[in-house]
């Protein structure tokens, strides 16, 4: 029973880390000026995550070229005139 009810209580949980970062006293001083108009955590949150999506597209990118550069492709002798003279031809 107590296992159940352990387990329901944190089903779909997200559990968060702490990361800290050193910054200039004179930075820090600065962001305190503008807190009541920046959420600095939020801030960092964003942009981290925007950054990790562009590291994954640009792994993503470069993974389909590597496999697009090994792929053998071949079309048969003749087969872009003939495709440019139907298109001409069906107008």
């Amino acid at each position: 029973m107590i296992d159940s009810v352990y387990l329901e209580l944190f089903r779909g949980m997200v559990f968060v880390n702490v990361f800290s970062v050193k910054i200039k006293r004179e930075l820090k001083e600065k962001m305190e000026k503008y807190r009541d108009r920046v959420n600095w955590a939020e801030e960092v949150r964003r942009f981290i995550e925007s950054r990790i999506r562009e590291l994954e597209a640009e792994e993503n990118y470069e993974r389909i070229l590597s496999e697009l550069e090994r792929a053998h492709w071949s079309v048969p002798k003749g087969f872009s005139a003939r495709s440019v003279r139907e298109d001409r031809d069906s107008n």
